[in-house]
């Protein structure tokens, strides 16, 4: 069974798509008249339930990613550090393996093997000679 918040989000994506649909029909029958009275039915009909159908598909959609946020409404904490690290920098991690960097050909950038940027590519070779930045994903050198 679905989640409430994913049941707000697409409830709130299909009524703002349907509101933008009758704010479509509205204009496209607004501009084919040329007497303003004979502009106010598609106004009443179409574009004003059309706009409605945009706020409320806006607050669904709010509601379902508040409602899927930790907290229940209240903001998502911040993944790393907001200052410097007190505990002074991370000690480099240990090689993955024994084997060399590797780069993808035409590349600028130095990858441990299991990197998920090059991890079961075909077309990833040894580094050698090649002077390459290190992957700020792996860090395949220590800094």
């Amino acid at each position: 069974m679905p989640s409430t918040s994913r049941i707000l989000l697409w409830a709130g994506l299909a009524a703002a798509a349907g509101g933008a649909v009758l704010c479509v029909a509205g204009w496209y029958g607004i501009s084919g008249e040329r007497f303003a009275e004979r502009q106010l039915p598609y106004l009443a009909s179409c574009t004003l339930p059309g706009a409605a159908l945009i706020v409320a598909g806006a607050v669904l959609c709010m509601g379902g990613v508040l409602t899927g946020a930790p907290g229940a409404g209240a903001p998502a904490p911040v993944p790393g550090p907001a200052g410097p690290d007190p505990a002074g920098p991370a000690p480099p991690r240990p090689p993955s393996s024994d084997e060399p960097p590797l780069r993808v050909p035409g590349g600028t950038l130095a990858h441990r093997p299991d990197c998920p940027l090059v991890a079961g590519r075909p077309e990833a070779v040894p580094v050698g000679d090649a002077a390459l930045a290190p992957c700020p994903v792996c860090e395949p050198w220590p800094r």
